[in-house]
């Protein structure tokens, strides 16, 4: 049975451990340039010993992103920064991960210590926000208009584009943002998509979109390299998304070449009742996993060693995704080791303050795309 800090493969990449830092906004860029902030932030926590370390909601075109501070990879000029920041990680044995996004209608919003609701064109904002449909989600946000089929192909594409741009960054895995509320889950969810067209109406139609950008990018990644996805699994909302849905987009997204879901939730509805509570969303992840075959990661609210511990060896997950727990202590991954009793690398600079069984930290050898 599988534990923790045992190795995963997939594809032609082997994950150290099934530890994973969860995509977290930082909203700290300028252009969509990552700085110095985003190597400590990130860097530290390969130092602390994920498996993987994956960059924030990273925006394929500059209309996509949340807030004006968002990371962004819509230009070539984005692609230096990223890969200094993925050399940093590969040097500390993980791996490097990049979530590639579009905001939709939650476009041109104020980041969260400012506020809520849509940023002023004159603080920086822009007007050209779009979704499936021209439907707001809640009355502080933009309205944005709903995509012509034009739109549609164009952000198909930039995703295709932004996949190529995180190749020669060096990233190891590329995970689409298919949940909470942002563009392509809003095509997902009958809330947010009342188009009567193609990408409308049936979940067939609906799923359109969010397949022809896992084709776009599945054509541009390299069959090597994992693709991973993140849903949000259920709109907590009668009438939207569901998990039963979900288990349906995931078989129809694994023979287009998705490798693990990312099991989310939420979002997409600005009134919806969460039960947030420790690993509330961890049944999604493992009735997916169940019902598809296809690999999951469980998160939301997993802050115990043997929480995650016990997620992968009873089957609810092949990987936890940690976000909180990380942010409170970036080397979580090293004191749940000591915790459950598994000999985990330290660095050498820290060896003087490691348990006397912890080996030394072999660095990996940067990798070259």
């Amino acid at each position: 049975m599988a534990h923790l800090f045992e190795p995963l493969t997939l594809r032609s990449i082997t994950f150290p451990n099934r530890i994973a830092v969860s995509p977290m906004c930082q909203y700290s860029c300028e252009d969509g340039l990552v700085s110095d902030w985003h190597l400590v932030h990130l860097g530290s926590r390969a130092v602390g010993g994920a498996g993987i370390v994956f960059v924030e909601a990273t925006a394929v075109l500059p209309q996509g992103r949340i807030s004006p501070q968002d990371t962004g990879i819509w230009s070539d000029v984005h692609i230096e920064p990223l890969a200094r920041i993925v050399r940093f990680i590969h040097d500390q044995g993980s791996l490097a991960g990049i979530q590639l996004a579009h905001a939709g209608r939650k476009a041109s919003t104020l980041r969260p210590w400012d506020g809520s609701g849509a940023v002023p064109e004159a603080e920086g904002g822009w007007t050209d926000v779009v979704a499936p449909s021209a439907l707001a989600f809640a009355d502080d946000y933009p309205m944005p208009r709903e995509m012509t089929a034009d739109d549609i192909g164009g952000v198909v594409a930039a995703f295709a584009n932004a996949a190529q741009r995180a190749l020669a960054a060096g990233f190891d895995v590329v995970e689409l943002h298919a949940a909470h509320g942002y563009l392509l889950q809003t095509f997902l969810s009958p809330l947010s998509n009342r188009r009567t067209d193609a990408y409308g109406g049936s979940l067939e139609n609906r799923m359109r979109m969010p397949r022809q950008v896992i084709e776009a990018v599945r054509r541009v990644w390299p069959e090597r390299l994992p693709l991973f996805l993140r849903i949000s699994a259920t709109d907590w909302t009668d009438g939207g998304w569901d998990v039963r849905d979900s288990v349906e987009l995931v078989r129809s997204a694994s023979p287009l070449g998705v490798d693990l879901v990312d099991c989310s939730s939420g979002g997409n509805a600005a009134a919806a009742g969460i039960p947030v509570g420790p690993g509330y969303q961890t049944v999604f992840a493992e009735r997916i996993r169940r019902e598809t075959g296809v690999p999951t990661g469980a998160v939301g609210v997993i802050l115990d060693p043997a929480q995650a511990d016990h997620i992968v060896r009873s089957g609810q997950a092949d990987v936890v995704f940690l976000a909180r727990a990380l942010l409170r202590d970036p080397y979580w991954p090293l004191r749940a080791a000591r915790e459950l009793g598994v000999s985990a690398p330290w660095p050498a600079q820290y060896l003087r303050a490691a348990p006397r069984e912890t080996s030394q930290r072999t660095p990996m050898r940067p990798r070259t795309p």
